[in-house]
């Protein structure tokens, strides 16, 4: 399954991902910090979406109340994870 998330609170402005079989297979996100977002991408591609999750949920950028993990984890609650 392929969805398209417009992230809320970030300096990237949406995420892009690929799941099969509850397994993250491709990550990524549009503006924000390059270098940072192609390591976060390449970290969770292969993983579980329960674990990336528990893992990245809640995390705060600076004086932001989500970052641009946090928001990868509300786009997988969008998607019904």
């Amino acid at each position: 399954m392929e969805y398209v998330y417009k992230t809320q609170g970030t300096c990237s402005s949406s995420i892009r991902l690929s799941v099969d079989n509850d397994v993250i297979t491709d990550v990524s996100f549009q503006g924000g910090c390059h270098g940072n977002l192609q390591g976060i991408s390449c970290l969770v591609k292969g993983m579980k979406i329960e674990e990336v999750i528990v893992r990245l949920k809640g995390i705060c950028c600076g004086n932001k109340s989500t970052s641009c993990p946090d928001q990868l984890c509300h786009a997988l609650h969008e998607m019904g994870y």
